[in-house]
């Protein structure tokens, strides 16, 4: 995490998510905020992009081509244990145990998709408030 010019901290942010669309405006919002965002379209890409940019939070979708976020994330967890997750999805389902789990285990959160603007900001803010401690 660094500081701003107006001090306050900002996080670098890793989303990941076969929406490029999707990706595209999560990335503007959290920019926006004035945070340092990246962006991957599946979960091997979203584990090298991790390795480069090491962020603070990874907001990964659930299901996605080659490689699916929990996995990518147990591969992250091997540098970073406790590296602040949230997971989104519009359907968790097969998900849930492992969700469950994460929650548990790293305290990671769950985005349902559609989510608004300001659920993404309070995940965001609630990671950012974690960091610091």
């Amino acid at each position: 995490m660094t500081k701003r010019k107006n001090g306050v901290e900002k996080l670098k942010v890793l989303f990941v998510d076969d929406n490029e669309t999707l990706a595209f405006i999560v990335q503007m919002v959290l920019e926006a905020a004035g945070h340092e965002v990246r962006t991957a379209g599946d979960g091997r890409e979203g584990y090298f992009a991790y390795l480069r940019f090491k962020p603070d939070l990874v907001i990964s979708d659930l299901e996605m081509p080659h490689e699916n976020g929990p996995q990518m994330v147990r591969n992250i967890r091997r540098h970073d244990p406790y590296v602040s997750t949230v997971y989104v999805s519009g359907d968790a389902g097969r998900f849930d145990k492992v969700l469950e789990e994460e929650k548990r285990q790293y305290g990671a959160s769950f985005l349902r998709k559609p989510f608004s603007r300001a659920e993404l900001m309070q995940l965001v803010g609630a990671a950012r408030r974690k960091a610091l401690h």
